[in-house]
């Protein structure tokens, strides 16, 4: 019995193949490894007053190193300078910052800061999005996208099952930790056919209540994901819930700074997106996706419609324009967006 269990263990983790991990990129051999990655954007708001406001900015412009120590010792630091970014009055600000024990493929330990292990679409790198935004509901409730922590992670898309939990402080990256309690994220993969990956993703957090001698706040957050790919086609679809007791943040994307809400709300969300890369290097994206921001009211909801096309120049550059159509079901107005974004990797 002992043996059948260890042959179970060594198919679903052992096999050292495309081992899933927290940033962006991975560090290819030992010593200093620079990267990163710029993406220069004009947009165009169309706004229910009639004032279209456009302008050229940047999305995201960061700069990282990565690498190895020996031995068993990898390290990825990352500064976002995009000068458009809303935290820090645009100044440069530490990012992604860990260090991770890598000696086991099924167990590797990660310690310092680093994006939330919830959500497939947060945890696509920025540099890899199918379409220039990430979706309303992960914007809003894979909230802090960034925190830090402690995490284990492991498998890989070549095994059964992938996993990562982290523990870390709870209110966001620039915060430290305001009781004894810790937020606790949990997301798991599974492989079941090469061209599928199913995704369940959950979180439980408590911070200091605003109001003296009121219990802690809570948050908590699950979610289900889905990735089909048939050759040169990917469909993918997410659904995400949130439920905060006390108090309660919206914003808190890349770039994006967190606001603090007084009450206690219920909210949900999902994505469905399909994309077909052809031989010249067109992809045309179509993204459907919906956002409640408080389930107990009615005709709230958000819809909004992502047509895309993306054009990839070579392996570390694209451009992609996305028109987003967007419809409130209460009163619809006029606020919809046009984007141009090129991406360099480097």
């Amino acid at each position: 019995m002992k043996k059948i269990y260890i042959l179970i263990l060594t198919a679903l983790f052992l096999i050292p193949n495309a081992v899933m991990a927290q940033g962006c990129d991975e560090p290819s051999n030992e010593g200093v490894n620079v990267f990163g990655f710029i993406q220069p954007k004009f947009e165009y708001n169309q706004m229910d007053t009639g004032d279209d406001t456009n302008t050229f900015d940047f999305n995201r412009a960061r700069i990282g190193v990565m690498g190895k120590i020996p031995y068993d010792i990898s390290y990825y630091v990352v500064l976002e300078a995009s000068p458009d970014n809303q935290r820090h009055d645009g100044d440069a600000y530490l990012l992604d910052a860990f260090v991770t024990y890598t000696r086991f493929n099924f167990a590797r330990i990660s310690m310092g800061s680093f994006k939330s292990p919830i959500s497939l679409e947060l945890n696509t790198p920025c540099h890899k999005l199918h379409t220039i935004n990430r979706s309303k509901v992960v914007s809003q409730l894979a909230t802090p996208d960034r925190d830090r922590g402690i995490m284990i992670l492991g498998g890989a898309d070549t095994t059964l099952f992938q996993y990562s939990f982290a523990i870390t402080n709870g209110p966001g990256l620039f915060e430290k930790d305001d009781n004894k309690s810790k937020d606790y994220a949990a997301r798991l993969v599974c492989n079941p056919h090469q061209n599928l990956k199913i995704g369940a993703s959950y979180k439980f957090g408590k911070s200091e209540s605003s109001t003296e001698g009121a219990p802690d706040d809570e948050r908590t957050r699950w979610g289900a994901d889905f990735q089909y790919t048939n050759g040169a086609f990917m469909l993918q679809g997410e659904y995400l819930y949130g439920k905060d007791e006390g108090s309660y943040t919206t914003g808190g994307g890349c770039g994006e700074e967190l606001v603090m809400h007084t009450g206690s709300v219920k909210r949900d969300g999902m994505f469905l997106m399909g994309m077909y890369r052809f031989n010249n290097n067109l992809q045309p994206v179509v993204k459907f996706e919906y956002f409640d921001s408080d389930k107990d009211m009615g005709n709230n909801t958000e819809f909004c419609t992502t047509y895309g096309l993306n054009y990839f120049l070579n392996d570390w550059t694209k451009i992609q324009a996305n028109y987003v159509y967007r419809a409130e079901r209460a009163h619809e107005i006029d606020n919809d967006i046009f984007m141009l974004q090129v991406t360099v990797k480097f």
